[in-house]
Formats: C-alpha cells, sequence, structure tokens
C-alpha cells in the first residue's frame, strides 16, 4: 500500500497509473504536481488526483512514493526542485523513454544516484495525450522496465516493482544502455519514421490529394505521427547515440532496396518482404 503518492506530471502516464493503483486499492492519497493549475484541477474534477500542488517541494513533501512522468528535457529540472525535500524512505521512480540521460540528470543534481531512485519505464502509450486520455487499463497486461543502478537500493526497487505489479503490468530489470538500444530500435525509430513520412508528403505539392486517398496502411503506419512532438524531440536528443546508429543502418538497408528496386532484382525484392513478413507474423503471435 502506497500511503503518498506524488505524481510530477498528471497526464497519459502519469493519469493512468493514479487510475489503476486507485481502482487496485493500492494508494490512500495521490497529489498531483505541475506548473499548470488549471490542468491540475481538471485531473482533480476527474477524479485522477485527490489534490495537487504547484510547487513541486511542497507536492513531494510527505510522499512516500514519487513518480516523475515530464518531457526527458525536464527531467533535470524537476530533480532540482526536489532536492532536500523528500521524506527520509521516499522512494522516486520516472517513466522516460531514455535512461542514460535521466541518470545523468540525477547524478549532475545530487553528484551521485541517491539510493532511492530507481530509473524505470513503462512501454505502454497512446497517441493521444492529456490526463483526459488516461484510463486504468493502460498498462494490464504490458511491459514495465526498471533499470536499478549499483547504488539503488534492493528494497525501493522492490517497491518499485510491487507498484507496477499493482497495475496489471509485467516488470522486467536490465542495465540502462541495453534498455536504450533496445528502445531506439521498437519505439524511437519508428516514431521518426512515421514522423519524418507525413512531413515529407506534407511538403509535397499536391499533398490534399495524397492525404485523400490515403487508405489504411496509411494510417496505421503514420498514427504514431500524432504523439506529443516536443516529447519526441527530446527523445531523439537524449538517446542521441543509439538512435543515429539505427538510422545509420536503416538508411544503409533502404539503398539496398532501393538498388534491387531500381535493377528489377525480383528475387532480392521478395526475399526481403517474405523475411519481414515471417518475422512480423511470429511478433504478432
Amino acid at each position: 500500500m502506497i500511503r503518498r503518492l506524488c505524481i510530477i506530471g498528471v497526464g497519459l502516464i502519469g493519469g493512468s497509473l493514479a487510475r489503476a493503483l486507485r481502482a487496485a486499492g493500492e494508494v490512500e492519497e495521490i497529489v498531483g504536481a505541475s506548473r499548470d493549475a488549471a490542468h491540475l484541477q481538471k485531473a482533480v474534477d476527474l477524479g485522477v488526483i485527490d489534490r495537487y500542488e504547484t510547487d513541486l517541494s511542497a507536492a513531494v513533501a510527505g510522499a512516500d512514493m514519487v513518480f516523475v512522468s515530464v518531457p526527458l528535457g525536464a527531467m533535470r529540472t524537476v530533480f532540482e526542485a526536489i532536492k532536500g525535500s523528500l521524506d527520509t524512505g521516499a522512494v522516486v521512480t520516472d517513466a522516460g523513454s531514455a535512461k542514460g540521460s535521466v541518470v545523468e540528470d540525477v547524478q549532475s543534481v545530487f553528484a551521485s544516484v541517491p539510493a532511492w531512485f530507481v530509473p524505470g519505464h513503462p512501454i505502454a502509450g497512446t497517441e493521444e495525450s492529456g490526463v483526459e486520455a488516461s484510463v486504468a487499463e493502460l498498462y494490464r497486461g504490458r511491459r514495465v522496465i526498471l533499470t536499478p543502478l549499483p547504488e539503488t537500493r534492493v528494497e525501493a526497487t522492490l517497491r518499485v516493482r510491487s507498484m507496477w505489479e499493482a497495475t496489471g503490468a509485467v516488470v522486467r530489470e536490465m542495465d540502462v544502455k541495453h534498455h536504450d538500444e533496445i528502445l531506439a530500435a521498437t519505439s524511437h525509430l519508428p516514431h521518426l519514421l512515421a514522423f519524418t513520412l507525413v512531413e515529407s508528403l506534407a511538403r509535397m505539392s499536391e499533398k490534399r490529394e495524397i492525404f485523400e486517398y490515403a487508405a489504411g496502411g496509411f494510417r496505421d503506419f503514420t498514427r504514431i505521427a500524432s504523439s506529443d512532438p516536443v516529447m519526441w524531440r527530446d527523445i531523439c536528443l537524449a538517446n542521441r547515440d543509439a538512435v543515429l546508429d539505427l538510422l545509420h543502418h536503416f538508411g544503409k538497408d533502404l539503398d539496398v532496396l532501393a538498388s534491387a528496386i531500381r535493377n528489377r532484382d525480383e528475387k532480392s525484392i521478395l526475399q526481403l518482404f517474405q523475411d519481414a513478413k515471417a518475422a512480423r507474423d511470429m511478433f504478432a503471435g
């Protein structure tokens, strides 16, 4: 049971965590925090949080669990704001999609990684954002990755694991660098491709006709281009090295496909498509 949960950034991710824990009866009080009082009042009106604070240091006071769910570019500012205000025994975790940058921010503010900090990342979400989109079922059956560091207390990791498991999530642990490499391939690169494709087509002279005749395949592939641009800008910069490596690798593969089409290499084109279909079917199954 979490006595007081403080959620810094009550949007889709933070709001869904609040709803899930409340539905499971695993939290007594939920305090929301951000600089936007109107947004926080909406969260209160929706029953997602019990009360709110716009002063982050006041928000975390008395909390035994703090969940930081803000864009990666705002992480350091949050850690600076709560420094010196956490209760003894409080545990802090986050939802950042790139863990290396979050760990760097924590180290820069606290000089080292505090024993109460458990880096985390729920692999869940939609293209929608805001507390209005939050649902209690968002994490059910979904994976949450924790990347505890050598300095992290075992007890702190267990408490964060227990919190996520209460939402119905499947919790896994891995190394920070490994996490960032995997997420660059499975999440960051697909989002970059979707954003780039839509933006590229939108600049074409006949873009109105292109989008008019776009069918289900285009909608399915580009759905994630409706995601929060600020969040994805921060992710690109925070996980820059891994993202650049993948873009380079993918660019070479596109060149191979272009060459095969140019040379009317039916065998190579068919083999690529067959291999891709087999891999996708295995993943979907």
